[in-house]
C-alpha cells in the first residue's frame, strides 16, 4: 500500500507538471483556447498531413504540440484511474481480512 501510494503521488507531480505545460502551450496564442482537457479545436485527420500547416507553420506546429501533451496527460489519468482501483483494492482487502 505504500508503493501504491507513493506511485499515485509521483503520478500527481507529473500530472501538475504536464498541465503547466499545457496552460503555457494556451497562453502562447490565443487561437488554442483556454482547455486543459480537450484537444485544440481543429483535429488533424489521421493519415493525412494537415493541410494548413501551408498556411501558419508556427501555429500548427504549437497546435501539434499542444495535442501531444493532452494526449500525454490523457494516458496519465488512466495510469492513475488503474493504481487508484489497485491501491482501493489493496486497501479494502487489508481491512476485510
Amino acid at each position: 500500500m505504500i508503493l501504491g501510494t507513493a506511485f499515485l503521488i509521483i503520478l500527481y507531480l507529473i500530472l501538475r507538471y504536464i498541465l503547466s505545460w499545457i496552460t503555457y502551450y494556451n497562453n502562447l496564442d490565443s487561437r488554442l483556447g483556454d482547455s486543459t482537457w480537450r484537444f485544440s479545436y481543429d483535429y488533424p485527420v489521421s493519415g493525412e498531413r494537415d493541410i494548413s500547416d501551408l498556411d501558419d507553420k508556427n501555429f500548427v506546429r504549437l497546435r501539434r504540440k499542444k495535442n501531444k501533451i493532452v494526449l500525454l496527460m490523457y494516458s496519465i489519468v488512466l495510469i492513475m484511474f488503474i493504481a487508484l482501483m489497485s491501491l482501493l483494492s489493496q486497501f479494502l482487502l487489508f481491512f476485510f481480512n
